[in-house]
């Protein structure tokens, strides 16, 4: 089973060409799109390359053949929740998903529920996520002369992150929210995305103990959940290196109508 989260499809930060590397690599039973995948709040028309279709294209396929695909809706593609609970075949739209593996009860929700700014003042969070598009681009043109100067990446938003004691604060306490309510729910493990942090740690308390883990993101992190052999861990991209493949040729070109075409039923007349 895998677990990728906050892909925002549609916008200049998204790492598309290496997440279908990724999808490619594997062949898990079930595939959870732990929300955020299509970025509708920041969705344009005159932006969304054919490397983000692929990637909606190889998903489809996955569950066209076998694997079960569930998109959990997060709060830049929550336009969707009003479709949870529909499924074409094996791809089923939801808003949380619980599972038990290897007798353990797992809690998959996407995290924008814990969001004060989310659900109080969506315009305010709306901006920031556009100032976020900005930074990603500003990012792309300072790591691109560092690469030409032969030094190493730079991520400003992580760093903006890590430095700003009040980010740090809420990302603990959003870590902290979710393990103690899995505790009180009596779930082994909770797996959460939207804070774009990836993690895998116990959380114990009085009332018992929890596994919190988080997807991380497509953007800066390029991280991914995986289960097998009864344990989860974390996938890195740049870490966990990949072989540039494509094991579908048929995904490296694909038009807008190509895509419709491709997961259209047709009747044979």
């Amino acid at each position: 089973m895998a677990v990728i989260s906050d892909t925002h499809l549609g916008t200049y930060g998204c790492h598309a060409d290496e997440l279908l590397i990724y999808l490619n690599s594997i062949s898990p039973k079930k595939l959870i799109l732990n929300g955020d995948i299509i970025d509708i709040w920041q969705f344009r028309k005159r932006y969304f390359p054919t490397s983000h279709l692929r990637v909606l294209k190889k998903i489809i396929s996955m569950a066209s053949n076998g694997t079960d695909v569930y998109y959990i809706t997060g709060n830049h593609d929550e336009t969707l929740r009003k479709f949870s609970g529909n499924a074409m075949g094996r791809l089923k739209i939801v808003d949380k998903l619980v599972l038990e593996l290897d007798g353990k009860k797992t809690w998959i929700f996407h995290g924008d529920v814990f969001d004060i700014s989310i659900q109080n003042a969506k315009w305010l969070a709306k901006l920031g996520g556009w100032g976020y598009d900005i930074l990603i681009l500003l990012n792309r043109l300072i790591n691109w002369l560092l690469l030409k100067l032969g030094r190493e990446k730079y991520s400003l938003s992580k760093r903006i992150k890590n430095s700003v004691k009040s980010a740090v604060k809420y990302i603990q306490s959003f870590e902290k929210v979710a393990a103690e309510l899995a505790i009180d729910n009596e779930y082994d493990y909770v797996i959460c995305g939207h804070i774009h942090q990836p993690k895998k740690e116990t959380f114990i308390n009085k009332k018992g103990k929890t596994i919190y883990l988080n997807s991380g993101d497509w953007v800066e992190n390029l991280t991914a959940l995986e289960y097998n052999f009864k344990r989860w861990r974390v996938y890195n991209y740049n870490h966990d290196k990949l072989s540039p493949f494509f094991a579908d040729e048929g995904i490296k070109e694909m038009t807008l109508e190509e895509l419709i075409d491709s997961i259209t039923v047709k009747e044979e007349g």
